[in-house]
């Protein structure tokens, strides 16, 4: 008897031709290596695999068909919310095994390119000087997911993706199987995510703390307890009522500057006046993130993450004072802008090194490389001239962040299979691996601390 193939059911908004030849007969497991591609991921309680179509790479999830369709549509709502989520693409249900038995459902998403996932940034050696940075992405990311009624409900190193931002790291959810989203979260509801993140946070640093992957200086317990502080902080400062006199109406406006330089846009403010005028009470009513990254596509269609745009933004303002353009008008600037400095700054880099940096993450390098050379040779260093230096003295010695099918996962420590992390390595007694993001650290500028300092935001902006 021949088997005969038959093809599954694909539920998708955006779907892609490319996927329907595949094994999906196959448990994922079982995939042949020639579809696959060997990329660092966290644990997880199902098989996940990624797969390669033609220069597209997707996550492949094998989960039961009730959760997989649940967790489209929970990231599905966070894209139209312009939350940071990986991007759903779709559910591929109706697999018949070989023997005529029913298979699990397959939820892909898009892989998102240039990041890690924050478990592997920490088994593979991440610096205590990076700590701070990391932990304030992870903050940033659940108080953007708890302010548009998100209770996602599996807090873990697993399920949180990291990219570089300019000085920062900015995080993305991947997990949301658990997830419920809500008109607003009530404080019960907060509290209860940050109990589970809690619980889970430790559990993982204290199981990195016995691999022997987590740096002696970290304690788990001051890690979590760093988070949930900083989270308090950052709701604080929010959504937090802020009460002054009426000769100090000048906080109104230090309010939203400061959730500005977080990152966030104030749609709307509420504000109370007492009967006789000498009392005034001011809460941010509804808050949004981006303020800067939807400036920049604006002005110059780049859409890139926060602090990057911010950085970037700096250098187009700098460059319209610098050309006497005070006047012209801002989009006008901005096409000039980007086709004389940040066009020829991305050009300048070989083909072959362009899986290094992404672009905004290289013209942010490429101004600090420029400001440092400038103050060594003691004259202002051209932009093309600063990009190429860059790329002779710092890029072609940095390690590769673009997907590569071929990249190892650590440098000492070899995966027994690349295909599936949870199998652990070869060599478990072997030294601990160094970060393939910190190695080259010493080279780049030093960056300012982290971005949740409320109170030194506060006092500047005063």
């Amino acid at each position: 008897m021949v088997y005969k193939r038959r093809v599954p059911r694909f539920l998708s908004s955006r779907p892609d031709s490319r996927l329907i030849p595949l094994p999906w007969e196959l448990p994922l497991a079982q995939w042949p290596t020639e579809h696959l591609v060997a990329l660092p991921r966290g644990i997880s309680r199902h098989v996940v695999r990624f797969i390669k179509v033609g220069s597209s790479v997707y996550a492949a999830k094998e989960v039961i068909e009730d959760l997989a369709i649940h967790e489209y549509r929970m990231l599905t709502d966070l894209h139209r919310t312009d939350t940071p989520a990986v991007e759903p693409l779709a559910v591929v249900t109706g697999r018949v095994g070989a023997d005529g038995e029913q298979l699990d459902p397959v939820l892909i998403t898009r892989h998102l390119e240039f990041s890690l996932p924050y478990r592997s940034l920490f088994a593979q050696g991440v610096r205590p000087d990076t700590v701070g940075r990391l932990l304030d992405a992870m903050v940033v990311l659940l108080a953007r997911l708890h302010l548009v009624g998100f209770l996602w409900g599996d807090v873990s190193l697993s399920n949180i993706l990291f990219r570089r931002d300019a000085g920062e790291f900015a995080a993305y959810l991947v997990d949301a199987e658990t997830a419920e989203m809500h008109e607003t979260l009530t404080a019960g509801q907060r509290e209860h995510d940050l109990a589970i993140a809690t619980t889970n946070l430790y559990g993982e640093f204290c199981d990195l703390e016995a691999g022997q992957m987590l740096d002696a200086s970290l304690d788990p317990a001051k890690l979590v307890e760093s988070i949930l502080t900083r989270y308090r902080e950052l709701w604080a400062e929010l959504t937090g009522v802020e009460e002054f006199s009426d000769e100090e109406v000048f906080r109104i406006e230090n309010r939203v500057r400061r959730l500005n330089a977080l990152g966030f846009d104030v749609a709307e403010l509420s504000i109370e006046t007492s009967p006789d005028g000498s009392q005034i009470k001011i809460q941010p009513k509804v808050v949004d993130a981006g303020h800067h990254t939807r400036r920049l596509l604006r002005l110059t269609g780049l859409d890139v993450e926060e602090h990057q745009a911010r950085r970037l933004l700096n250098d187009l303002d700098t460059f319209r004072a610098r050309t006497n353009q005070g006047h012209v008008d801002e989009a006008v600037v901005a096409h000039q802008w980007l086709t004389e400095c940040f066009q020829p700054v991305v050009t300048a880099v070989p083909p072959e090194l362009r899986g290094k940096r992404e672009s905004a993450q290289l013209y942010h390098e490429v101004l600090d490389y420029r400001w440092y050379a400038s103050q060594r040779q003691n004259r202002e260093v051209p932009l093309v001239e600063a990009a190429h230096g860059y790329v002779n003295d710092i890029l072609r010695r940095l390690p590769d962040e673009a997907m590569n099918d071929t990249r190892p996962i650590g440098e000492e420590r070899q995966l027994a299979n690349p295909y599936d992390p949870s199998q652990g390595f070869i060599d478990d007694d072997g030294p601990m691996p160094v970060d393939p993001w910190e190695a080259a650290a010493d080279a780049e500028p030093a960056v300012p601390a982290g971005f949740l300092d409320i109170d030194a935001l506060r006092a500047r902006r005063r």
